[in-house]
């Protein structure tokens, strides 16, 4: 459970979901439960440089040979809840999705087409044997999709600058039911007040796979690397979820314009980052 690189943790965010040992059937109930109670569970860095330091490697390990035994641990209200980290399973979802971030020749060059290959076949023949499997990570690039805020208040942020050699951290938690209120009164909102789009389809998928889980799971949103891509006095001052709230209460009681201010300075906040991913 050490860590494995110092390679420097990607700009991405994630989502989480952690659910309580109930939830898992056994024997992964007592595998979990034994895990938890074992010293010293590795971070969310220690997770990134793993996978850093298998794409490192000659030839770059596209996918883990094996799926992950490891996970993030939780205590919700003296409950031990456990976020699987299924590496093996997230890195073929994620390779779905880079031919849509990388131009060819790069990603030629960084994966090649019959390491591609091979994991693409890896996956199918795992996927029809494993039918109802899901991620309890989903992640996103330079980024958190304003439909993740969606889930969250703003009295649930926890910040710490860092310092003495640790990161900075951002990061919400909220109970299950809580998310599934939030995103259940926001889409209603939404498709009241205006038309079908990407944030009304982004709030249906994830609305999907919250359902997958338990009931008394506790979700986080975790800014991860982005904390690396922000100045601290900007990350310190960032209220993303107040103002995703702000604007749909807006939208609520029929103030588009008090709705638009919300929105642009969300939209300001995030173009910042990602604009930051193709400089220099």
């Amino acid at each position: 459970m050490s860590v494995v690189s110092s390679v420097r943790v990607p700009y991405a965010s994630y989502l989480r979901v952690y659910e309580p040992l109930a939830a898992f059937p056994e024997p992964e109930r007592t595998h979990w439960a034994r895990y938890a109670g074992q010293p010293g569970t590795p971070t969310a860095q220690d997770e990134l440089r793993r996978s850093l330091a298998d794409l490192a490697a000659t030839p770059p390990a596209a996918v883990p040979a094996h799926e992950s035994g490891d996970a993030f641990v939780a205590e919700v209200d003296g409950v031990v809840c456990v976020c699987p980290w299924r590496t093996r399973l997230r890195g073929w979802l994620a390779m779905e999705e880079l031919a849509e971030l990388f131009p060819g020749p790069v990603l030629d060059a960084v994966l090649p087409p019959v390491v591609r290959g091979q994991a693409a076949a890896d996956h199918e023949r795992w996927a029809e044997r494993n039918p109802d499997a899901r991620p309890w990570i989903r992640s996103a690039l330079w980024q958190v999709p304003v439909r993740w805020f969606v889930l969250f208040d703003d009295e649930e942020r926890e910040h710490t600058a860092g310092g003495d050699g640790a990161a900075p951290v951002l990061r919400y938690r909220t109970p299950m039911v809580q998310a599934r209120r939030r995103l259940a009164r926001g889409l209603r909102t939404l498709r009241d007040s205006v038309a079908e789009g990407s944030l009304t389809e982004g709030l249906v998928d994830v609305g999907r796979w919250l359902e997958e889980f338990h009931p008394r799971a506790l979700v986080e949103l975790d800014y991860g690397g982005l904390v690396h891509a922000l100045p601290a006095e900007q990350l310190a001052a960032d209220r993303s979820a107040a103002d995703v709230a702000e604007g749909i209460a807006a939208l609520r009681s029929g103030d588009t314009d008090a709705a638009g201010e919300a929105y642009g300075r969300l939209a300001e906040r995030w173009r910042a980052v990602r604009d930051r991913q193709f400089a220099n």
